[in-house]
């Protein structure tokens, strides 16, 4: 029984039952708001501070519900109702919740609510008519108003500004505002924060307890106040929730903590907002995670069709940020494993569905919750599987229907994506895994077609992204063996060095590091990170140097120490025997590196001595390649290491060239270290000829590296002496061979070749030891003299020997190169030679018959286009015209030379030159059309930016060999020329497009803006104005000329939108990019339309009625440009057409039939998707992420 203490304090607090208009205000008000209680009154109860409390405590024993008594009899028996109990409390809970609310205040009102609470909690207070929903859900909020926000703190800080002046700009900060009192906080000193959580912990305890008994299931908004109150740890009030007496609190308790797994926070009457990732939210993620966990276990039935709901509610809800899309696809994963088989698959066929919506974020999440499913065990399929759900169950679905079919995604970032994933696929533990992605690749004709040319195109997809996830994945492909390491395949990886976006050049590079321990990746590794050291983009040079700093330079150690088991030492120098046989070509580059490596000290004493270990034996090759890389950097050699091998070298039957040319290479940065009888030896070695052909130029280079000296005189009298001495033996030998009689009989080739190769190198270095008698020997290996033994003259030629071509003779065609190429040297240091021979070296470019004679009159023009720039810039059409020679070699050769010659501008793009440079586009061998691509685009374009646009209206009349008009196409050509570059015809249609749109893609949108213009205004009105005739030359030309204004690559980027399926992004700087972009569209599409309106639809109509008269069949290319310019006008035709009503109608007729065909085709395509559906191996096509194209046909098609 309560005591006689507890009720005298109830009654203290119904001595305002008599004030009964109080009470009943108080309930009328709906417990918002209450009127000042009496003051005699409220001090009577203030009188004793813990009248709650105590009676708390005589209240806490009628909770129970083993409680045989009753506090409501107790209260009926002595006259007590609970309408004045509720309505004090209120008061008291109510004055808490005021500004700024005293100490006092604050621990009645914590104190009054707990008291409500436990009131509820006694059996018997709904009849008695206790809860109102308002009072209940405001005790719920009490913790939150009654504790301080921030306090202490805040005032600490608001006095630190207000005492300190700024340290950016050295001002005193302005005085703080006034604050008024009731803004003001309050202190509390830390024993007031003791009380109050006190309070707290007693209301939060109460409210555990009446979860336990009082039913919220009527009572929805209450439960879900209880869920709001309760701080996301407190789950033990959760849990509560979710018991069967509360009836779908569990719903409640689940939305609750689907933001917290979102990693959210959600505010009233806004929209949730995104939470920092921090250790906290985090963590807080984790324990929701493992709480829905045990309410699953625990109430599994009632729990399974919410958890369906919260899993597809948090796909629904997820954002595009990667990190909370990896958190959330890891909360999907693991709650799903809760699942049974049905529900599962269930949601795995939901999952399919969710990952064709138009969001990208949806696609992207789909991806992301795939690649964690595919990490769980595969689910096999039970009896309690619905058949037409047992194909959502194997990891297949997921590799093939939702992963691999996002690889054509509209979407850059989705098509990103998912080759990611794919390339994820192949690194998870999971072998079912691993076995889906080589069914994908398991035939090998498609291996071979469409694999390559799949992932060919999307390595070079416009979004940087795109091609880093491709390349990631085709490095995984080629890692787990599921496509072969052959050439073909890693030039997919290795072509992407060169790529213009550093970030991709820099991700190629690390997909080969990741392949090199396979042998057949280490040549594409080679050739694609040497050049990079050459790279213009620092950042990609240092990549590059790192790769090879890495993985060669750091494994080289002394012979004693190297092991064949030790794979990264065996690596190093299987590289570096690759740079001496396959790659001796990229040795400049690797020369570049040891350029940057020298001032870092890099090469101590003991990484040389190292070296000079491995110079006997397999790995000698590579070593003294080293060697001669860090001779002129290191310190002091052993010379008498290297001179011994040199020796060893010399007198050995077989000689390896590339280690030879290294060791003459460290013999030439050691000059200054040797004695003069030394160098005379070495020397004498070249005279002997016994040396390999290609060995000749670097002992000629040592030689010349010998001459050095302060003294000039003495270089000089050294090379005269030296080179003068070869250039004589050189002479003797060809005049015994080719001016006297039976010389030529039992002729040496391959000695034969040395001598002419070796005059042509020495020759160079001492011009005034070249007499007039090896001029006529080096022109008699290619003229042959009709009497050789008379003819001593200036190289002159007997009369019967025009001096017109290169004649055939007893000579095979290496001698002949190789003459050729001496001739040309001989030519650097002799101009009349030179004047003589040049026209003889054009006339064999256009007639001769032998490749290797052509290639290298190509080398020599090109060589002396440098040194007599105005003599043989005459002759660079004879030169351009062996871009259309019959051998790839020439074709390739000379597209390298008068690349090198435009550079460096000794060529100006003058006559045909330009035309003939963009006819490469169209080569038959796609080695040279990348090559050309490059050269144009990489090399030439960055230095004259307008090249394309200045000669773009000239190629329309060049390729069509229309030569009417006044002004274009009118330089000189022969009429073989003429046929050789010519593209006129149907049959050449599509390579003139090749041309026209590689150019136009390389246009800015001022370039194409103009171009327009100038295309009607020099193209189109020269037709109206009968300044060219409408023949079938002139109707070619303006077919072509409408079809190219009908190309995608006419438009203005600026006037296109965001690529297709992708969404504006949320944050504040890509709004405003997005904003200025939709103003600069708006005003070009202003500053379009004036130009369309005023220069083109007046020509557009004269010339449509010309067409018509004559019944031209390029009618149907002009309304097939119309068709196309009027998608952006398409409300406008009316207005733009008013001056030819008819041409109106027509466009009109046909935009409206181009839309029926549009919609009809996508019906078609939809239809022919769900027909051919049969389980899960042909899905449909994922909605918004694949559909009809947004643009009308090309021109080409529509004709």
């Amino acid at each position: 029984m309560i005591s006689v203490r507890g009720f005298q304090s109830v009654l203290v607090l119904l001595t305002c039952w008599y004030v009964s208009a109080w009470v009943d205000a108080v309930w009328g008000f709906e417990f918002t708001h209450t009127d000042p209680l009496d003051p005699v009154i409220e001090e009577e109860i203030k009188e004793d501070p813990d009248v709650f409390k105590t009676i708390y405590k005589q209240l806490l024993p009628f909770s129970a519900e083993d409680d045989d008594d009753s506090v409501w009899v107790v209260f009926g028996e002595n006259g007590v109702s609970a309408k004045p109990l509720v309505a004090v409390l209120s008061y008291f809970i109510l004055r808490a919740k005021a500004k700024s609310p005293s100490l006092e205040q604050r621990l009645c009102g914590l104190q009054a609510a707990s008291l409500y609470l436990l009131l509820l909690k006694i059996p018997g207070s709904v009849a008695n008519k206790v809860y109102h929903q308002i009072l209940f859900d405001t005790c719920l909020n009490m913790p939150l108003k009654c504790w301080p926000q921030d306090s202490g703190k805040k005032r600490k800080k608001d006095c630190l500004k207000s005492s300190q002046g700024d340290p950016k700009t050295g001002k005193r900060s302005k005085p703080p505002k006034k604050v008024s009192e009731e803004e003001q906080g309050v202190y509390f000193s830390p024993q007031d924060l003791l009380k109050l959580r006190e309070g707290i912990v007693l209301l939060v305890r109460t409210l555990l307890r009446l979860l336990e008994r009082f039913s919220l299931r009527d009572k929805p908004q209450s439960a879900d106040s209880c869920v709001q109150s309760l701080p996301e740890l407190s789950y033990h009030g959760l849990g509560l929730l979710c018991s069967t007496i509360h009836g779908e609190g569990d719903e409640v308790v689940f939305r609750k903590l689907l933001y917290v797994i979102l990693m959210m926070k959600t505010q009233e009457r806004s929209k949730p907002c995104l939470l920092a990732p921090s250790q906290a939210v985090c963590g807080a993620r984790d324990q929701a995670m493992l709480f829905i966990g045990h309410i699953v276990d625990k109430q599994r039935e009632a729990a399974l069709p919410l958890l369906r709901i919260l899993v597809q509610h948090i796909c629904h809800q997820m954002v595009e940020k990667s990190e909370y899309r990896v958190s959330g696809a890891q909360a999907v994963g693991k709650l799903m494993a809760k699942m049974p088989c049905q529900d599962y698959a269930a949601i795995i066929k939901w999952l399919y569905s969710y990952s064709r919506n138009n969001k990208v974020a949806f696609r992207m999440f789909a991806l992301d919750v795939a690649l964690v499913l595919l990490e769980q065990s595969e689910r096999d399929v039970d009896d309690t599987v619905d058949p037409e759900l047992a194909v959502f169950l194997p990891h297949r679905f997921l590799v093939h229907n939702i992963i691999y079919n996002h690889r054509n995604d509209v979407s850059p970032t989705v098509r990103g994506h998912a080759l990611h994933c794919l390339a994820q696929c192949l690194e998870l533990g999971s072998q079912n895994a691993t076995k889906c992605v080589h069914e994908l690749f398991s035939n090998s004709k498609y291996i071979t077609t469409e694999t390559l040319t799949l992932f060919k195109k999307h390595v070079s997809d416009p979004k940087t992204n795109a091609r880093k996830s491709a390349l990631e994945t085709v490095m995984s492909l080629l890692k787990h063996g599921v496509i072969s390491c052959s050439a073909e395949n890693l030039s997919i990886l290795s072509d992407r060095c060169r790529d213009p976006a550093v970030s991709v050049k820099k991700k190629a590079m690390q997909c080969l590091m990741d392949l090199l321990a396979n042998r057949e990746v280490q040549e594409a590794w080679l050739r694609a990170v040497l050049p990079a050291v050459m790279d213009s983009e620092s950042s990609v040079q240092e990549k590059a140097l790192e790769c090879l700093d890495h993985v060669v330079i750091a494994h080289i150690k002394s012979q004693g120490k190297y092991r064949d088991d030790d794979t990264s030492q065996k690596l190093a120098w299987d590289l570096l025997g690759l740079m001496c046989e396959k790659c001796q070509h990229l040795s400049r580059c690797f020369s570049k590196s040891f350029s940057v490596w020298a001032p870092q000290q890099k090469f101590t004493p003991g990484f040389v001595n190292g070296l000079l270990s491995h110079t006997e034996g397999e790995r000698a090759a590579a070593a003294w390649l080293l060697l001669a890389k860090i001779a002129s950097c290191s310190p002091k050699l052993n010379y008498g290491t290297v001179l011994d091998t040199w020796e060893n070298t010399i007198r050995s039957p077989v000689v390896s060239v590339t280690m030879t040319c290294h060791i003459l290479s460290v013999l030439g940065d050691i000059a200054s270290n040797l004695n003069d009888d030394t160098k005379t030896r070495i020397v004498g070695t070249c005279g002997t000829f016994s040396l390999p052909l290609e060995v000749i130029s670097s002992c000629v280079d040592t030689l010349v590296r010998f001459s050095r000296s302060d003294n000039t005189q003495d270089t000089l009298r050294f090379l005269d002496r030296f080179c003068g001495e070869l250039v004589s033996v050189c002479e003797s030998y060809l005049s015994a061979v080719i001016l006297q009689e039976k010389g030529a009989e039992n002729i040496n080739e391959d000695l034969l070749v040395k001598h002419l190769h070796t005059l042509g190198v020495a020759s160079l270095h001492c011009p005034s030891k070249v007499g007039k008698r090896i001029f006529l020997v080096v022109q008699s290996v290619l003229t042959p003299s009709e009497q050789p033994g008379e003819s001593m003259q200036l190289y002159e030629l007997p009369a019967s020997q025009p001096l017109s071509q290169f004649k055939p003779n007893s000579m095979s065609t290496v001698v002949r190169a190789h003459a050729v190429i001496t001739l040309g040297k001989l030519c650097l240091q002799h101009e009349e030679l030179m004047l003589k021979y040049l026209p003889v070296f054009a006339r064999e470019l256009e007639v001769g018959t032998e490749l290797a004679v052509r290639s290298n009159v190509v080398v020599v023009m090109c060589d002396l286009c440098v040194r007599y720039t105005n003599t043989v810039t005459r002759y660079i059409p004879n030169i351009s015209a062996c871009l259309r020679d019959k051998d790839p070699i020439v074709r390739e050769q000379t597209l390298i030379m008068l690349t090198n010659l435009l550079q460096e501008e000794y060529v100006k793009w003058k006559g045909a030159l330009f035309f003939r440079f963009a006819i490469v586009l169209v080569d038959p061998d796609p080695a040279i059309v990348d090559l050309c691509e490059y050269c144009l685009v990489d090399l030439l374009l960055k230095k004259s930016p307008l090249m394309f646009s200045q000669h773009f209206i000239e190629c329309i009349f060049h390729f069509n060999s229309y030569e009417k008009h006044k002004k274009y196409n009118k330089f000189l050509q022969t009429e073989s020329e003429k046929s050789r570059f010519s593209l006129k015809g149907r049959q050449n249609q599509g390579k003139r497009f090749r041309i026209y749109r590689f150019l136009l893609k390389n246009f800015t949108d001022e370039q194409r803006f103009n171009i327009t213009t100038k295309i009607c205004q020099d193209i189109l009105a020269t037709f109206v104005d009968s300044e060219l005739p409408l023949d079938s030359d002139g109707s070619e030309l303006l077919a072509d000329t409408f079809d190219i204004l009908s190309l995608k690559e006419m438009k203005l980027t600026a006037m296109s939108g965001p690529a297709a399926g992708e969404e504006p992004q949320e944050d504040e700087m890509a709004m405003a990019k997005a904003v200025l972009q939709v103003a600069q569209k708006k005003l070009v599409s202003q500053v379009q339309k004036r130009n369309f309106v005023e220069n083109v639809i007046p020509i557009i109509i004269s010339l449509k009625n010309m067409l018509e008269e004559q019944h031209s069949p390029v009618l149907k290319h002009l309304m097939a440009y119309l068709q196309v310019t009027m998608q952006e006008y398409r409300s406008e035709v009316k207005e733009l057409f008013a001056a030819d009503e008819q041409l109106a109608a027509e466009v009109e007729y046909n935009l409206k039939r181009f839309e029926k065909e549009k919609q009809q085709q996508m019906e078609n395509q939809l239809a022919t998707n769900v027909g051919g559906q049969t389980g899960f191996a042909s899905p449909l096509s994922p909605r918004g992420t694949k559909g009809p194209a947004q643009t009308p046909k090309s021109a080409d098609a529509l004709r």
